[in-house]
């Protein structure tokens, strides 16, 4: 099973907090997939990610771009897993459940990142904390404090 955490998102955005997630990431070893709710948001993404700062680079890449088995990380609306990631990044609404519940499934981490400021995206954190859960999924949720670090609450 895949251990799976919830990141709440409440001082900064998904463009400020995605960045330094993946640079974590790819600090481990880890290539890594961030799935999004649809293909205009893997676009956004896509610019965000070469735009975040000036003073660093972040390889990354989408189906558009090709080759995507080389990419460090993979940007996709799909549940696809081309470059075998070690960590997957479910943003927008993106559905974790149908993905981490596939026999397919061989990330050691799941993260789902989601805005506090929106009650229907809490609300559907709740719902896929509670079916993972339920899948035997070992959940953690981290929330951020006011200085933008994250403490794990639960």
């Amino acid at each position: 099973m895949t251990d799976v955490w919830f990141y709440h998102l409440e001082t900064q955005t998904l463009q400020q907090v995605l960045p330094i997630l993946l640079q974590r990431s790819l600090k481990r070893g880890w290539r890594a997939v961030v799935q999004a709710g649809g293909p205009e948001r893997v676009e956004a993404l896509d610019l965000a990610l070469w735009t975040y700062d000036e003073g660093s680079f972040l390889p990354h890449g989408t189906a558009r771009d090709g080759e995507p088995e080389t990419q460090p990380v993979y940007l996709t609306d799909g549940p696809e897993n081309p470059n075998e990631a070690a960590v997957r990044l479910f943003v927008d609404g993106a559905r974790a459940t149908p993905i981490l519940d596939s026999p397919e499934a061989v990330y050691e981490r799941a993260i789902l990142l989601f805005d506090g400021g929106d009650a229907a995206a809490v609300t559907a954190a709740r719902e896929q904390w509670s079916a993972l859960k339920a899948a035997g999924h070992t959940v953690s949720y981290w929330q951020q404090g006011e200085d933008g670090g994250w403490e794990k609450r639960a």
